[in-house]
């Protein structure tokens, strides 16, 4: 049984007894767009219903990405337009919100979603991933949630999942941006499986053919553990004591001070290279973030959504962002010009105005 609904960008199909869904963007490294969110979120609610789909599979398509994130340059463009008092920057707005909902409906699906990170998952792709049942690596994995080094903050439920790995790494991960590999993915807990690239179309054949009975899971698990491979040593790992010494901090002014220190002790250079790396990011998006983290880790998956909503219709309001993308996608120059420039001219209300009800109402979810 082969039913095909054809989108430019992303294709889902019935493939025997599963679903699939391939972002369809490879010159685009897969970045998502509204367009896209739009296609998966009802088909994943059709399939949620549809007795005859046992599970879900997501992959990218070409041999470079899964989704390197969301498509920021349109909301950059509908937010500018906005600011200069052009249209009511509507995609702004829809995008976090629908993006959100179907993030949402990955965490809440029923049946096994195994999403296939084979290349770059960024961001939004993080999104479509980590919130799945099974999350598989292949050697190609490159992973991370850079966006303070945008003027955003580690959004798509990262309030969410980030707080709770072990110890501080969610911290580290989301202060920082760090890339992490399969092996790092696997220490994290962000990754379940690891298979080798060339072996993931025999997973997913495998998958379309099984007979799942009741335990759809535990079939799953069976398929990925017959192919799995060892993604090697973590490279956090030896990190881990000053991570963990330094992001329990209760500011970012004392998680550096804290880095500080570190740069005495055996992981001087690492502690360096990430005193650099911070001082590299919007000092807004920093604070906002770790307030961000703070808070969602006694949150449920839906406020935090709700939560993360309200600080993009923030950071939407503010300049930041703008400047971000404006240095990283439009002009290229790698050197944002962050208003406030330093840690300390952030103040206490500004971090708190991210976490207000904007003006066009809080994101809600219908199903």
């Amino acid at each position: 049984m082969n039913e095909t609904v054809d989108q430019p960008h992303v294709i889902c199909t019935v493939r025997g007894a599963i679903g699939h869904v391939l972002l369809n963007r490879p010159k685009a490294l897969n970045a998502l767009t509204l367009d896209m969110i739009r296609v998966i979120d009802p088909q994943l609610a059709a399939w949620a219903k549809d007795p005859a789909i046992k599970a879900v599979v997501i992959q990218g398509a070409g041999d470079r990405a899964f989704c390197a994130g969301g498509d920021v340059r349109a909301v950059w463009d509908s937010g500018k337009a906005w600011q200069r008092g052009e249209g009511d920057g509507a995609v702004a707005r829809d995008f976090f919100r629908e993006e959100y909902r179907l993030n949402r409906r990955i965490k809440r699906f029923p049946k096994p979603y195994i999403a296939v990170l084979d290349g770059i998952t960024m961001g939004g792709g993080v999104g479509l991933s980590v919130h799945g049942s099974h999350r598989v690596t292949t050697e190609k994995t490159l992973l991370a949630m850079p966006e303070t080094g945008i003027g955003l903050f580690p959004d798509v439920g990262g309030g969410y999942f980030l707080s709770r790995l072990p110890g501080e790494l969610g911290t580290y991960l989301a202060l920082t941006g760090a890339r992490l590999g399969a092996a790092d993915a696997a220490y994290t807990g962000i990754a379940t499986h690891h298979v080798p690239s060339s072996l993931v179309e025999t997973v997913v054949e495998e998958l379309a053919a099984a007979s799942y009975g009741d335990h759809p899971g535990a079939t799953v698990d069976a398929i990925l553990g017959r192919h799995a491979a060892f993604p090697g040593e973590a490279p956090l790992a030896v990190h881990t004591p000053s991570i963990d010494r330094s992001f329990n901090a209760a500011t970012v002014e004392e998680i550096l001070a804290c880095l500080c220190d570190e740069t005495q002790g055996f992981d001087d250079a690492w502690a360096a290279a990430t005193v650099k790396t911070l001082s590299q990011m919007s000092p807004t998006s920093l604070k906002v973030t770790l307030a961000q983290l703070r808070r969602g880790v006694a949150m449920e998956i839906e406020d935090v959504l709700v939560m993360e909503y309200r600080m993009t219709q923030a950071v939407m309001a503010g300049r930041d962002f703008y400047e971000g993308i404006r240095a990283q996608l439009v002009d290229k120059d790698r050197q944002p010009k962050w208003q406030p420039a330093t840690l300390d001219q952030v103040s206490e209300s500004e971090v708190e105005r991210h976490f207000q009800v904007p003006v066009s109402g809080d994101l809600t979810f219908a199903d």
